[in-house]
This record gives C-alpha cells, structure tokens and sequence, in this order.
C-alpha cells in the first residue's frame, strides 16, 4: 500500500500547486488569461480535493493506526495532512460561494495569501511523508529553524499562537475593511 500512496499523493500535489499558480495569476491579473485560468478553478480544486481525499484513505491504510499514532513523526503527517485536505476543501467552498467576488477589491490579495499558505501546508505534509520513508528534505531544518522539530510531538508554541492570533486579526480587519469599502458608494 506504501508504494500506491506515495505514487497517489503526487496528483493532488500537482494539482494544489497548479491552483495556487492559478490564484496568484488571477490575483494579480485580470486579463484574458486570467480570467480563463479562473474559470477553471473550481473543476481543478474539486479534483485535485478527490484526489487528495483518496490519497489521504490509502496513506491511513498503509500503517497499522496504531503504528502510526505511536510516533510523533507519524501523528505530525497524518495531522498536516488532515489541515491540508481541509483547507484546500475550504479554499475550494470559498471560491465556488463566492465567485468572482473573490477577485474584487482586497480580496484577491486574501485569496493570493490562502494559497500560498495552502501551499506551505502541503510542503510541510510532503516534508513529514518523505522522512517517514527516508527521504530528508532541508524543509525540515527550515521547520526547525522556526522552532518546529518534526520528529517531537507538535505543540503551538506560544510564539506561534501569537502568530497566529495577530494574522487572525489581521485577515478579518482586511476583510471588514474590503466589505466597508465595496459597500461606500464611489464618488
């Protein structure tokens, strides 16, 4: 099962990284190819959320549970990978809702930010796969570096928390900020 999950994984991968090249492209453009790359968007991220929901239950298959949830490189992947599925399945909800709102004013630079995070996410998951089979990546001392040891058991360090709380707060003031200034009339 080991060798169907790790050649499965690659297509949502592909297919994540494909979107966020998309949502950057639409967030800084609104271009003709822009705007037919963003009509392919939601077909995209609903196959690529297949493809990852498949790849997550064959990679739950690959170790018995309790193998897995015993280490804390183990309970770190399978962690990362659950808050990578569902926020691409987010992100996914979030355009399909909202259509081409998205794009408009501040937030298609949210959108831009979301996927570079979903990103990261991804890399992060694909790092903790990848050592897990004995493949090292430098993400890993990148991690470290911030503070993260992935072969510890993950805890939010406090520093992180605030991190997090103050990107919190600043997602929501953009976002009131961008409803108050689409709903002022323009002079």
């Amino acid at each position: 099962m080991a060798a169907y999950h790790i050649v499965l994984v690659h297509f949502p991968i592909a297919l994540w990284m494909t979107a966020t090249m998309a949502i950057l492209l639409r967030a800084f453009s609104d271009g003709e190819l822009a705007q037919a790359v963003d009509r392919a968007l939601v077909p995209l991220l609903t196959v690529a959320l297949i493809s990852g929901l498949v790849a997550f239950a064959v990679g739950l298959m690959v170790w018995p549970w309790e193998s897995i949830s015993s280490t804390p490189l183990g309970r770190n992947h399978v962690l990362l990978a659950s808050w990578t599925v569902a926020y691409w399945a987010l992100l996914l909800v979030t355009r399909w809702l909202r259509g081409q709102a998205v794009w408009v004013g501040t937030s298609r630079w949210i959108m831009a930010g979301l996927a570079l995070l979903g990103s990261v996410l991804l890399g992060i998951t694909g790092t903790l796969g990848g050592h897990l089979v004995g493949i090292y990546t430098e993400v890993a001392n990148a991690l470290r570096w911030l503070g993260w040891e992935v072969f510890t058991t993950f805890y939010i360090p406090h520093a992180t928390l605030a991190a997090i709380g103050v990107i919190t707060l600043l997602l929501v003031g953009l976002g009131l900020w961008g409803r108050r200034a689409s709903a002022s009339p323009s002079a």
